[in-house]
């Protein structure tokens, strides 16, 4: 039974527009389960996120359920929810690089959630390293290797098919860096729509984050609340919790909600696109309905900017090749691409 107190009018969510003028929803869903949730568990919760409100869903190959969401697409649409009022993202995985592969994997991601289209495709990871599921944190690929520009390239003019075939209506990049941005938008014939990247307070990427505002990239934000369910390979010692920073505690008491509306407040107010991800209906309701009522004020947004403690959490150390120093070469902190 759906509880008329949890939904939002999708039509109040803020609107993002993308090169080319597609209107992307200020807030998403994650349908990542980290491992911990099952598929079902998934596609349970996008068809709840549905019925209060969510009209974007980010989806993955990698992640294993888009079948199981693909018929909750399909149920939502049967139920009047028409197909040009969801927006539905996903990506290709690092094994699905090579010419013709992208193209196959963006038929099976269309099979599987029953599209004819998808509407922002994304290449998941810079690099076509992968590991096995429920990789140590420790396991390194024999296979693996640093970033190729050449590679990635072929992958990108892919997915430039794709979009002048109609299969896909926007493409965009996740995980990347400034250094590998400037790359690609040196040699590609179509610019990406959105880019994908972790961003919560206690991570807020400046430099990327305005180097794609100032590029007409959309900046899409995953684990916008500090990922508390995100595989355990990915956590270290010296990972700090969003929900627990002073600051973001104070302002969260003040408004009398849980510190993770204040992470989505703060995300959907800076500009970017947060996609938390939740299998609760209290939580995924609260995410939707946090981005329309009692907005955070200019002098709280210019606190939680000093809330920023550079803290990577998703690291991607199951994607180094030989030879690399240890998962910052993934990231190119210096400035300049790993080798």
């Amino acid at each position: 039974m759906t509880n008329l107190n949890d939904c939002v009018d999708p039509k109040l969510v803020p609107q993002r527009t993308l090169r080319g003028g597609d209107k992307m929803p200020a807030v998403g869903m994650g349908t990542f389960g980290s491992d911990r949730f099952s598929a079902k568990q998934v596609a349970e919760a996008v068809k709840g996120a549905a019925e209060v409100g969510f009209r974007m869903f980010d989806c993955a190959s990698v992640y294993g359920n888009e079948n199981l969401i693909g018929e909750v697409f399909e149920e939502v649409i049967k139920s009047g929810i028409k197909r040009e009022e969801l927006f539905i993202t996903s990506k290709v995985w690092n094994d699905m690089h090579g010419k013709g592969d992208v193209l196959l994997s963006c038929a099976q991601t269309l099979k599987d959630l029953r599209l004819d289209y998808i509407d922002l495709y994304f290449v998941h990871w810079p690099f076509r390293n992968f590991h096995p599921e429920g990789a140590p944190p420790d396991y390194h690929s024999p296979d693996a290797r640093p970033y190729n520009h050449e590679e990635y390239m072929e992958t990108w003019y892919q997915m430039e098919r794709l979009k002048k075939a109609g299969y896909v209506r926007n493409i965009g990049t996740s995980n990347m860096t400034v250094p590998k941005l400037k790359l690609l938008l040196r040699d590609c014939t179509i610019m990406p729509a959105a880019s994908e990247m972790e961003l919560h307070p206690s991570f807020q990427q400046p430099e990327l984050f305005n180097f794609c505002l100032e590029h007409g990239i959309r900046p899409i934000g995953f684990s916008p609340i500090g990922s508390p369910t995100r595989p355990d390979r990915d956590k270290t010692d010296d990972d700090v919790v969003d929900i627990e920073d002073a600051i973001v505690v104070k302002i969260a008491k003040e408004h009398k909600v849980h510190p993770a509306v204040i992470c989505v407040k703060w995300a959907v107010q800076r500009g970017q696109t947060p996609i938390p991800f939740s299998v609760y209906r209290k939580e995924y309701a609260g995410n939707i309905r946090c981005t329309i009522e009692d907005p955070l004020s200019d002098k709280e947004m210019n606190e939680l900017g000093q809330a920023d403690k550079n803290c990577r959490l998703i690291k991607g150390q199951v994607f180094l090749w030989k030879g690399a120093k240890d998962w910052t070469d993934l990231w190119d902190i210096n400035g300049e691409i790993a080798k």
